[in-house]
This record gives structure tokens, sequence and C-alpha cells, in this order.
């Protein structure tokens, strides 16, 4: 129970890395608000999580609009009184080189990817400081770290958010709030399971892993809860990266 009486909000909660994480994350013992614009996800990740004997809310959450984030934090203060934990992982891929890379594609990536992080991060802070700290973790990715031969955008936009964590673990040291980066290698995801569905694509992926398999949300999810519970009390502005050996070669 490593995170009993802890109240965390989950951006991108309603399946895949982010669902795994509210899982795992009300077993342990945490009140969990899935932010989503999957309501149906969303709702059927809470009802999983109730019928387990945990604590969870789904909230409608548009992670590009602040009015949004506003409620979501509203909405889980009101509810259960404050706010510890904030997992920004609502995202959107994107596959273009810059050449072949819209205006539109290239807005939206950084839209959902970093700004929303931003947002998140924002709406979060005046409420983790009341409650005497609290520990935002940004999903950010390998592709954060390192390039490829396409996904500008994506890069750039996961880039981002893991600078900007480094910047607001700085600025919120004082507040006892920790911010941190979780930067996943490659991974079975309802985001990513048209691409790997290509034969071509799966097998290079997963020989560029040196652990011969790719990942799946379960994999992600305990790096997740580690950042959120008080064993990582010491730990702010670094990147955790779980990519089974990807970028070590």
């Amino acid at each position: 129970m490593r995170l009993e009486g802890k109240i965390a909000l989950i951006s991108g909660g309603a399946r895949g890395i982010g669902a795994a994480t509210a899982r795992l994350m009300a077993r342990e013992g945490a009140t969990v608000v899935i932010g989503d614009i999957l309501q149906k996800d969303g709702l059927g990740t809470e009802a999983e999580i109730s019928e387990a004997g945990g604590e969870a809310l789904f909230v409608s959450l548009d992670v590009t609009s602040e009015a949004d984030w506003n409620a979501a934090v509203s909405v889980t203060v009101t509810k259960y009184g404050k706010l510890d934990i904030l997992v920004n992982n609502a995202g959107i891929s994107s596959r273009t080189g810059v050449e072949e890379t819209t205006v539109e594609s290239w807005d939206q990536v950084m839209d959902i990817n970093a700004k929303g992080v931003f947002l998140g991060t924002k709406a979060a802070i005046p409420e983790m400081r009341k409650a005497g700290g609290g520990s935002i973790i940004n999903i950010s990715s390998i592709y954060g770290i390192v390039g490829s031969g396409a996904s500008s955008a994506y890069h750039a936009a996961k880039g981002a958010v893991r600078v900007f964590t480094k910047a607001a673990a700085i600025q919120y040291a004082k507040d006892g709030i920790r911010v941190n980066s979780v930067h996943p290698g490659f991974v079975d995801t309802p985001m990513t399971e048209a691409h790997h569905g290509i034969p071509s694509v799966r097998q290079a992926r997963t020989s560029q892993t040196p652990l011969g398999r790719l990942g799946v949300s379960e994999d992600i999810a305990p790096g997740i809860l580690y950042l959120a519970s008080d064993q990582s009390s010491f730990v702010t502005g670094s990147e955790l990266v779980i990519d089974g050996g990807m970028t070590s070669s």
C-alpha cells in the first residue's frame, strides 16, 4: 500500500499506460481520478477499479483546454480534499518527417503532448502547495532523448516535456513538489497497435530492443508508481528510462 491515502489524477487514464497506472495505483491504496476524452473507456476503467475494491472516478478532460484542467483539479479537490499526484500521460503519435509534417499536424501534436503537460502542471501546483507537496510525473518517451528517421513533431514535443520537467522540478522543489519524467521505449498500447501491427515494423523495433521484446503498459506503470510514492522522496528532475535497453545500444 505504497500510496495509501494519496489522491492521484491521471490524464489519458482511460486506456494503455494510463489505465495500467490507474489500476496499479488503486491497488497500492490511492484514490484515482481518470481524466480523458474517451468516456466509454474511462468509465470502463473506473468500473474495473471499483469492482476490484479500489476508489476511482472518471472525469472528462481535454488536455489542451485550460478550463478542462482547472475543472478536473477542482472536482478532485472538492470530492477528495486534496491532490497529491499528477500523471501527465495523455498523448498522440506522429510519424512524419520534417518536410511531410503539416503545420496543422505539428500544432496538434505539440498541443496535446507538450502544452497538455504544461497546463496540467500549472493547474496542479497550487493544490499541491496547499497539501504541503506532491509528485508530478510527466510521460515523455525515448524519442524525447534520441532521434529517429521520422516523427519530427513527436520528437519535439517529447523533448519539450523532458526539459520542461527539469525546469518545473527546480522551480517548485521549495514547495515540496517533485517533478520527474518517464521515457518508455517501444510499447504495445492502443496508440501504437496499428504501427506495431505491421510485421516489418514490429520486427525492426524488437531487434532494436536488447531484451528482445516490445514492452507492455504493465512494464511502465511500476516506474510511475515509484516516482509517485514516498520511496522516491529524494528524486526530482530525473529521467526514468524504461526501454528494454534500446537507448543503451
